[in-house]
């Protein structure tokens, strides 16, 4: 066996921790908690770090956007509704600090739910093999002969379903992000896998209309796509529908030369999937923009930036 003589480290070279370039400083440190603080202070108080500085720039991206007249558009799973946060996205509809929301199918499902008795996301282990799941009748009953009137009507899935929620007499209707949207005049768009959700078991489905009204509703996502420069998109909780539809609308604006340039995109969620990063965070801002990328559980993280966007506008007033 040959022998190997270990490695001299005489005339290694060295410099000065002075002179070295260092990507954390003292000055972006966190700050203790002083009692009785505002929400401002427990902000400032955040390191000017990784996610503590990004979700600053992505706050402030917000604040910019809606300030000058842009964009932001989010697109958004169901989980945020099954997780409570349907008073804090109708209060930022209402503010006009979100100008058009994105579903994923089962976000309609989960809305109509909470407006028709206040109460949504059944157990699914307890109920798959007795044959119940997905089988709530008014539930099915409701959101179909929505999507069938809206079809007759030559509306959009999203208006369909928030128009006769709004008529609705539901006790909750008050908390639907859907009918918040279509009351405050803002397009609410849907965007349908077919056989992903419990509303296509039934036999009151109209297949044709489902496909006609999610149809009509791409295409007017992909419109407001279109008006996104300067603008934010927001992905939250979508690990496939969303970011695949968001790719797909923006390859139609660069098809037809609209530029969508500079933007802004953030995926907001507990998991970070491989969809939303290269769909939403990387690809769309290639060299023309900035992507996020907040990892956080969406009833902590997005009432947090929720209320920062809310304080910087207040405060701009």
């Amino acid at each position: 066996m040959t022998k190997i003589t270990p490695l001299s480290l005489d005339g290694v070279k060295t410099y000065s921790l002075q002179d070295r370039h260092s990507k954390v400083s003292r000055e972006d440190f966190a700050c203790p908690w002083i009692k009785g603080g505002s929400l401002v202070d427990f902000v400032e108080r955040l390191p000017r770090l990784l996610a503590g500085e990004s979700l600053r720039q992505v706050a402030a991206a917000w604040v910019q956007a809606r300030q000058s007249g842009r964009q932001v558009l989010l697109g958004m799973g169901a989980h945020p509704l099954k997780v409570g946060l349907s008073p804090i996205l109708i209060d930022l509809l209402q503010r006009h600090l979100i100008t058009g929301l994105a579903l994923n199918g089962a976000g309609i499902i989960h809305d109509a739910e909470i407006a028709m008795v206040g109460r949504t996301s059944e157990d699914v282990d307890q109920e798959l093999d007795a044959g119940r799941f997905g089988m709530a009748r008014e539930t099915a009953l409701f959101l179909n002969q929505a999507i069938a009137w809206g079809a007759q009507k030559g509306l959009g899935l999203g208006e369909a379903v928030g128009r006769r929620l709004q008529e609705s007499e539901f006790p909750c209707k008050h908390l639907s992000v859907v009918r918040a949207a279509v009351v405050n005049e803002l397009p609410v768009t849907v965007h349908v896998a077919i056989g992903t959700d419990i509303i296509h078991l039934h036999p009151s489905l109209h297949p044709q209309a489902l496909g006609l009204t999610s149809h009509r509703d791409f295409r007017l996502f992909a419109a407001q796509v279109c008006e996104l420069a300067h603008g934010l998109y927001i992905n939250l909780g979508s690990a496939v529908i969303l970011p695949e539809v968001f790719l797909k609308a923006l390859t139609l604006a660069h098809n037809l030369g609209r530029s969508v340039a500079p933007l802004t995109t953030v995926n907001l969620d507990f998991i970070q999937h491989y969809r939303p990063t290269t769909n939403v965070v990387r690809r769309p801002t290639a060299g023309t923009g900035k992507g996020y990328a907040l990892t956080g559980h969406h009833e902590l993280l997005f009432p947090l930036l929720a209320a920062m966007i809310v304080e910087a506008m207040n405060s701009a007033e």
